[in-house]
């Protein structure tokens, strides 16, 4: 797919809705960063795309598109539907802008927020942006990234919330949330055993020349 799509666009074929719609949900994550900053942003008007599993790149990357093809629909209630597929990417401002708007977002797309504009909503920002679904937030509080929010969050600020919500930190206490690291890639683990494995090696050939000397 990744090989199709590079000789579309080496023929000199433009990224459109047509070519977007094409290429789907499901090969949109392969698209490299060249090929992504050639999206007209007037496409994802006409396509029908759900980046939320895609690299953060990706989605930062179509995040500043589709806002700048739904700018003019930005007061309108139609406007949320259009830029929730993409919200993935969006930074903390613009959550905190739509917390006013009533838009009732699931907690679903709440925990693929980018982690960085999660982690910096305030108890009533979340309690905008959910709406009629802050109740739901309780079901996915041991789940990542909802549990390093709420971690961070006064416990008798979420008890206020009425909704069950537990981990806060209490009076008197600091929680420190500790950042999850990725797993090494298979790569560097390979590298990593190799040079393990002739470690021993090495130190009785450094021994040896050491003696010898």
């Amino acid at each position: 797919a990744s090989a199709m799509i590079r000789r579309y666009v080496g023929l000199g074929n433009a990224l459109n809705a047509a070519a977007l719609n094409a290429i789907g949900t499901e090969y949109v994550c392969i698209l490299n960063v060249t090929e992504l900053n050639m999206i007209d942003s007037n496409s994802l008007k006409l396509a029908s795309l759900n980046p939320s599993a895609c690299s953060q790149l990706t989605k930062d990357i179509l995040y500043a598109k589709a806002k700048r093809a739904f700018s003019d629909q930005h007061h309108l209630p139609a406007y949320y539907e259009l830029i929730e597929p993409y919200l993935g990417g969006a930074p903390g401002v613009d959550l905190r802008a739509l917390s006013k708007d009533n838009v009732n977002m699931e907690v679903s797309t709440f925990a693929k927020l980018r982690r960085d504009s999660l982690m910096g909503l305030t108890l009533s920002e979340v309690r905008g942006l959910l709406g009629i679904n802050l109740g739901d937030l309780e079901k996915w509080q041991n789940k990542s990234p909802i549990q390093e929010w709420v971690q961070m969050q006064k416990q008798s600020e979420l008890d206020k919330l009425q909704i069950g919500l537990t981990g806060g930190t209490q009076e008197g206490y600091i929680n420190i949330v500790r950042p999850k690291f990725e797993s090494p890639s298979s790569a560097a683990l390979g590298t990593g055993a190799t040079t393990l494995h002739l470690l021993p090696a090495l130190l009785t050939t450094s021994l040896m020349m050491s003696v010898l000397s």
